[in-house]
């Protein structure tokens, strides 16, 4: 087993990439809007009593020794996460090529998926199938992250009309773990499972501005930071520094960075130790909300949210 696969095993969060790869499975079979209605809220909206949590979920993993790791399963993971919402049909060829697997290993994980129902097979061809999504769901009801902060961002998002999210650091990028939408949907990046990247989105920088130092160094070090709109910030520079600004103002606020229209505002999540383990934002669409009522109107209720949770995470 190589050591690039080793590291994925041993991922900090790893039950995050169980959300991932429900998330994968949302845009493989190109939702209607009924079937995201039908779908989307047990993930979303989980009900559950704060008070009867445990200690945060985000504690490091254990050292695991490589005797202990199970080859066949981390290949079987890596075979389900090739799939995307622009590879939703692979053949054994194509997966093979983007796992860094053999043909016929996946093969063997392809025809085993189909088996037990997590894949379909056209042909040549592969897909998932919804049956994917129970991985999901079975995240989202036992984590208690999402649980703890779930009512919070239904408060939110109920009170400003607007999107609300969660998200945790995931390598360089934020995984949504919990979100509320309510008037008009603002990105379809704002469900629980979706993957952003972390330089250029409100939640990402939150979550990177209160890295240690030496770990700050290293995420930016790797960070390719590709122009995804005009406003795009991707001097590496110019980011530590709006890093630093983040940290000092308690926030971060990114306008239209990660996609055309789209404005967030987001605050860290802190536990009883003061550690961030989460951070929690809101989205509107710049065409609506201008940035100072976005800051006036929301920004408080992050905040208030903020010193709720902390006894709770």
């Amino acid at each position: 087993m190589s050591s690039g696969n080793r590291a994925i095993v041993r991922e900090r969060h790893g039950a995050l990439r169980i959300v991932r790869i429900t998330h994968q499975l949302q845009f493989n079979v190109r939702m209607s809007h009924q079937w995201q209605h039908a779908i989307l809220p047990p993930l979303i909206l989980i009900q559950s009593n704060p008070m009867h949590l445990h200690p945060t979920d985000t504690a490091p993993a254990p050292t695991i020794a490589d005797r202990d790791l199970l080859g066949a399963l981390e290949k079987g993971l890596l075979v389900i996460e090739a799939f995307d919402q622009d590879r939703a049909r692979l053949t054994i060829s194509e997966v093979a090529v983007r796992t860094g697997l053999t043909r016929a290993a996946v093969r063997r994980c392809l025809l085993t998926l189909v088996h037990l129902g997590y894949a379909r097979q056209d042909e040549r061809h592969f897909s998932l199938s919804p049956k994917v999504m129970r991985l999901g769901q079975s995240y989202m009801h036992s984590a208690r992250l999402p649980r703890a902060i779930q009512p919070q961002l239904q408060r939110i998002a109920m009170a400003m009309q607007e999107a609300s999210s969660a998200g945790v650091l995931d390598g360089d990028d934020v995984i949504a773990v919990a979100a509320v939408t309510a008037g008009r949907v603002v990105s379809s990046t704002l469900q629980p499972g979706t993957r952003v990247p972390a330089y250029c989105t409100a939640n990402g920088r939150v979550l990177t501005a209160w890295l240690p130092t030496a770990e700050l160094d290293a995420w930016l070090a790797r960070q390719d930071m590709p122009t995804r709109t005009v406003h795009t910030l991707t001097d590496r520079q110019r980011l530590r520094e709006e890093l630093a600004r983040v940290r000092a103002q308690g926030y971060a606020l990114v306008d239209q960075e990660l996609e055309p229209g789209l404005r967030t505002v987001a605050v860290p999540l802190r536990n009883r130790r003061g550690e961030v383990v989460a951070a929690m934002n809101v989205s509107v669409h710049a065409a609506r909300v201008r940035i100072e009522d976005l800051l006036d109107r929301c920004l408080p209720m992050l905040l208030q949210a903020q010193e709720q949770l902390k006894p709770l995470l």
